[in-house]
């Protein structure tokens, strides 16, 4: 008969942890830069409506901008224009979305659809993220909020994608969607 020797692990009779346990997870988080820091010190510091105020700002000088120029009335040479468009005489993935927006501020949702109908369909998700957003940021409002995963805002690019390459087709019905 051969004896057995008792062979234990490394720490296991003295309560340590195993060596691989101790080895650095990974390397070491890199340093942010000066300008990062200083965003991410402001932010902390910020009062807590600061956020939404300035992108309700944003908000409203677009709509001040979109009701001042009427866009529904200027040339395609206009300023400012779509350079896209000017170049090339194709219609980008955007355009029309002012005209939209003039014409749902003025409620006139079918020629709003007409000028851009994504954005149509976009507006009311974009509200009601902002304002579940900004009334928890400033009310605590508990309202649910729109989470998009990576699909769903995948398949709304293709989406644009394909509704920007179908209203530059030069024959019907796609000239319908040309604005």
């Amino acid at each position: 008969m051969t004896a057995m020797s008792s062979v234990t692990e490394p720490g296991v009779a003295t309560g340590e942890p195993p060596a691989w346990a101790s080895a650095p997870a990974g390397p070491p988080a890199p340093q942010q830069d000066r300008f990062t820091r200083f965003l991410q010190r402001r932010w902390r510091e910020s009062p807590v409506w600061a956020a939404p105020v300035a992108v309700l700002a944003c908000m409203g000088g677009a709509v001040g901008y979109t009701l001042a120029v009427h866009p529904t009335e200027v040339d395609a040479g206009a300023v400012p224009t779509c350079l896209l468009k000017y170049t090339t005489g194709f219609l980008c993935p955007g355009c029309g979305g002012t005209r939209a927006a003039w014409y749902l501020l003025h409620g006139d949702l079918p020629a709003a659809a007409r000028h851009h109908a994504l954005f149509v369909f976009a507006v009311p998700f974009l509200l009601y993220m902002y304002v579940a957003w900004a009334g928890r940021r400033l009310f605590g409002w508990r309202l649910p909020q729109l989470r998009l995963s990576p699909t769903v805002l995948g398949v709304f690019i293709a989406v644009w994608g394909v509704f920007s390459v179908l209203r530059n087709l030069p024959w019907a019905p796609f000239t319908s969607l040309y604005v």
